[in-house]
């Protein structure tokens, strides 16, 4: 099923945008949160929280992009926490060396050791029971990195995949990866190794030529609220320098298509923004062919909407993944449904 969504949505945004819809949101929710910490077989650190019953029938993971941390699913943390009640638990966590997680060493900076990552986090967190994987942008990237090595598991403890403007193969596919090759960008990834104190009190150089790719790809709208842009902005300024110039060969490089057909027998979900710049809608349409014409498949283009589209329009993002979950699992809301029609006699 294909889905075009968003017109109304952005319009609505931009004429409130004078006003600031989120000014005083609190994006600090998720801190209130469950924490814990899961090591890596390799023994980073990853900063992790929950949110529902650890014994909820259901988990959705979800796994976020580059440069970017857990709480770049904030709305998705404050929405759909309200929806599902205890029937789901929510658990988020920042990558290998992005937020509050260990800083990795420099050939573990690749797509298939977040694959492994994620498994780490799973076996840790959600040793029994079901699981859906939400992944944006590099966090569908690790999703799949990982159906890559697990096959078996997908079908059977992980029952559905939502994958948001991301793409199965690298970068350098798409017209934005040109900008990533950059000669500077190779001489300051041997930089930051041999003298990583400059290089670190250089940052500027570092956001002079990645910071405008990831600041042109965030947003489509033409008005967009100005704490959102500097919740995001604070996130990319936050991401080590080592961990972004680590993990650029890793986005330019991997294919993970052959895991595609893995995923497909399952409920999926892709979700992708019209004006997306770094993963451009063509490569969301791909895999989503790829995923087949079954009724379990959706894919939504939303208008007027750039690479963070689950906080540029966290309304239609939400409901995509609502849906996934649902459908990943009919049983357990048919259940829900019957509880409910019991106490109300309807």
């Amino acid at each position: 099923m294909v889905t075009v969504a968003g017109v109304g949505t952005a319009r609505s945004i931009g004429r409130r945008s004078f006003d600031d819809p989120y000014r005083g949101e609190d994006f600090d929710l998720l801190e209130t949160d469950r924490g814990s910490i899961v090591m890596t077989d390799d023994g980073i650190p990853l900063a992790v929280r929950e949110v529902g019953p650890s014994n909820a029938p259901l988990t959705v993971v979800f796994v976020h992009g580059f440069c970017l941390q857990m709480a770049s699913f904030h709305f998705q943390r404050r929405e759909l926490a309200s929806r599902w009640g205890d029937n789901v638990r929510m658990v988020f966590y920042d990558q290998r060396g992005h937020g509050r997680s260990g800083l990795p060493a420099p050939a573990s900076c690749t797509i298939r050791q977040l694959g492994d990552d994620l498994e780490s986090v799973l076996r840790v967190l959600v040793p029994r029971g079901n699981a859906v994987l939400v992944g944006h942008s590099m966090g569908g990237m690790t999703i799949l990195a990982h159906a890559g090595r697990h096959p078996e598991q997908y079908g059977r403890r992980i029952v559905g995949v939502g994958l948001i403007a991301s793409a199965a193969e690298g970068l350098s596919h798409t017209a934005i990866g040109a900008g990533l090759r950059n000669p500077a960008l190779r001489v300051l990834r041997t930089a930051v190794h041999y003298a990583p104190r400059p290089a670190h009190h250089g940052r500027g150089a570092v956001k002079s030529l990645v910071g405008p790719v990831l600041q042109a790809a965030s947003y489509g709208g033409q008005r967009v609220s100005p704490t959102l842009v500097r919740f995001s902005e604070r996130m990319i300024h936050q991401t080590p320098v080592t961990t972004i110039v680590d993990f650029l060969r890793a986005l330019e490089e991997h294919d993970e298509t052959a895991a595609l057909p893995t995923i497909a027998p399952l409920p999926s979900l892709v979700i992708c923004g019209d004006t997306d710049m770094l993963t451009p809608h063509t490569q969301s349409e791909s895999m989503a062919a790829q995923l087949g014409p079954s009724g379990h498949n959706e894919l939504i283009l939303v208008r007027e909407s750039g690479h963070l589209v689950q906080l540029e329009h966290p309304g239609i993002v939400n409901d995509g993944i609502d849906r996934l979950v649902r459908r990943s699992t009919p049983t357990l809301f048919a259940a829900i449904k019957q509880r409910l029609r019991d106490r109300t006699g309807r």
